[in-house]
């Protein structure tokens, strides 16, 4: 493989690869054995990995750029073909689920191969490709809209990322200024915002009237395989949070006021933890790479090879820059079986947590896709590859003063970990806003506010925004992009979130047995079932309320140790 920067584009053809997934199509029907059957099975999990590599690498190009015109263009072409693919996949699945090797397929792979084709069967259909195509093409709208955004900041012109670093400074009247500057960016733009958001939400309700849904919940609950558990179950998780991790939060953010010597704590003030500033990386982004390069060389064989592996093919897009594409995420070149990390530096600790977050993603994909034969089984569902992410967030914490300046690698581990918890509340308010705006009629710019104003009184009850308007009135929905681009997606972080804690607080009784724990959920990918996963992991179902509350105990037991350290 060539380094990401030297990897030649070329559009791949819609119509060459529909003929080329048909031919096997056909010769999977006309299969004389399980072996000819199975062959053509791989043959069109080789098809598609060579269109997607395509998909992936145009996606990439466009984000590093949102205003490059070619690979926008090629963003808009795939926006149009793959729902349309969508329909020759759906067929062949239907095949291989309906057809007289099912039996040797499913001895040979096991179950969740199955469950995983007739979900996609249930949720894919040519009906509802122009609502496919036109949510796309929305979606895309809105990252142009979020990524166009910018202001003149003292002097500097800044982006959403760029205000960030001011709403960390240790001087208040920085912060709260650059909180204003924020929020009025988001308030500059709402118009688009709740226009583009009213019609994914139509176009989702549509999706899953025309597929025969009651809702769009249970069509969203079937295409993200989550087959172990309800909505009703995620309720009862809401609640168990708001009954345990709420009043501890709350008691992390009144130590937190006590610190700054506020007398309230004002939203601007909740990411300075302590007055001298946060932990803040001391080195520019080579530094970084390189730090993260050493720390994944000691950490084990199986992450020093993925690392190098990584830093070879220049597998990374990592600093801010105009037109950049907000945020950060990991992908995977299929073909290559090679992962991406994306993402926006800003000079804070987020930085540090890219290159063990992310890279956490990547190195399950790095891992399983090497084990696991089929693509369908080299990820699993999104609370289970958080989970990769996030234990790797931890795993990497004693190599954590290679990337800040002497002595404040423990006031990091103090942040990280209480923001970790804290943050559980955000997660579940976002999960509860997007359950409230579906189950009912759809609520218009004025409801949607009002609606998460509620929430965050409910999750978030120490959230004060001093005064700010738009804020004040709910307006703080709109900068989640998942709420947008992946609906329904944001509580499996607070799920994961569970599990790596857990991971986190075993590694303090026995590294090593967490580690090889923690080494055999990222190889098993995604061959098993939630519940199924956890159990060979070790890891507690963090749907019992008893899993709750331990893992917030612990976690508030480290914390106090930490505290008189720093």
């Amino acid at each position: 493989m060539e380094k990401f920067k030297d990897l030649q584009y070329v559009r791949p053809s819609a119509e060459t690869t529909e003929a080329a997934l048909k031919e096997q199509l056909s010769a999977f029907r006309s299969a004389a054995s399980y072996e000819d059957a199975k062959a053509a099975f791989l043959k069109r999990q080789d098809i598609i990995a060579e269109f997607r590599t395509m998909q992936v690498i145009a996606s990439i190009r466009s984000n590093m750029n949102t205003a490059d015109e070619f690979y926008r263009a090629e963003e808009d072409y795939f926006n149009t073909v793959t729902p349309k693919l969508s329909v020759v996949l759906k067929t062949f699945n239907e095949a291989v689920a309906e057809g007289r090797f099912r039996a040797e397929f499913e001895k040979e792979y096991g179950e969740q191969l199955f469950r995983l084709l007739d979900a996609d069967i249930r949720t894919n259909s040519e009906e509802i490709v122009s609502e496919k195509i036109e949510e796309a093409k929305i979606s895309s709208d809105y990252m142009r809209t979020a990524a166009s955004c910018r202001t003149m900041f003292r002097g500097e012109e800044c982006n959403f990322y760029g205000l960030l670093k001011h709403m960390l400074s240790t001087d208040r009247d920085e912060r709260k200024e650059a909180m204003i500057a924020w929020a009025d960016l988001y308030e500059s733009a709402s118009a688009d915002l709740e226009d583009q958001y009213a019609k994914l939400c139509a176009l989702r309700r549509r999706e899953a009237e025309k597929l025969g849904f009651d809702n769009y919940i249970d069509m969203v609950y079937l295409s993200r395989h989550r087959f172990d558990y309800t909505a009703a179950d995620i309720e009862k998780f809401r609640e168990a949070v708001r009954t345990y991790i709420v009043p501890a939060a709350a008691e992390i953010h009144e130590a937190q006021r006590k610190r700054l010597g506020v007398e309230k704590l004002e939203y601007y003030d909740e990411q300075l933890a302590f007055p001298q500033g946060n932990s803040t990386p001391d080195k520019d982004t080579q530094g970084m790479v390189d730090a993260a390069q050493k720390m994944y060389r000691e950490l084990s064989p199986e992450t020093g090879e993925f690392f190098d592996f990584m830093v070879g093919h220049e597998l990374f897009d990592l600093e801010t820059r105009p037109n950049k594409h907000l945020g950060g995420y990991c992908t995977s070149l299929m073909k290559y079986k090679a992962p991406f990390i994306f993402s926006n530096f800003n000079g804070s600790s987020a930085d540090t947590e890219v290159l063990t977050h992310e890279a956490g993603h990547a190195f399950e994909g790095y891992v399983a896709s090497r084990v696991q034969e089929l693509a369908e089984y080299r990820h699993s569902t999104s609370e289970i590859n958080e989970i990769h992410s996030m234990g790797m967030e931890f795993f990497t914490d004693p190599w954590y003063s290679l990337f800040y300046p002497e002595g404040e690698g423990d006031r990091y581990r103090y942040e990280h970990l209480a923001d970790s918890l804290e943050n559980i509340t955000y997660l579940v308010s976002v999960d509860e806003f997007q359950h409230r705006v579906f189950e009912g009629e759809q609520p218009d710019a004025a409801g949607l506010r009002k609606i998460w104003k509620d929430i965050e009184n409910k999750y978030m009850p120490w959230r004060s925004y001093d005064g700010n308007e738009f804020l004040e009135s709910g307006g703080f929905w709109m900068q989640k992009q998942h709420i947008f681009l992946y609906p329904f997606y944001y509580v499996d972080y607070a799920l994961a979130m569970l599990c790596a804690l857990q991971f986190f607080l075993r590694m303090r009784r026995d590294r090593k047995e967490a580690w090889d724990s923690y080494l055999k959920l990222c190889r098993l990918g995604g061959s098993l079932g939630y519940f199924d996963l956890l159990q060979a992991a070790g890891l507690n179902n963090p749907f019992r309320e008893e899993t709750v509350r331990d893992v917030t105990a612990g976690v508030k037991e480290v914390l106090a140790e930490l505290e008189k350290n720093i």
